[in-house]
């Protein structure tokens, strides 16, 4: 289960990566959502104090 919230961090950060050096303004907003959600992944992992 651990492994899986990293994955969906890594991938919602390359998503907002991708979107926001292609796409721009264009999707502007949905980008800075995932990159919220990205850094949310990462505090509830901190938070959960849980070791692979």
């Amino acid at each position: 289960m651990s492994d899986l919230i990293w994955l969906i961090v890594v991938i919602l950060l390359i998503g907002w990566a991708l979107g926001y050096f292609a796409f721009g303004e264009a999707v502007g907003s949905l980008i800075h959502i995932l990159l919220v959600l990205a850094i949310i992944g990462i505090l509830w992992r901190l938070a959960t104090g849980r070791r692979p």
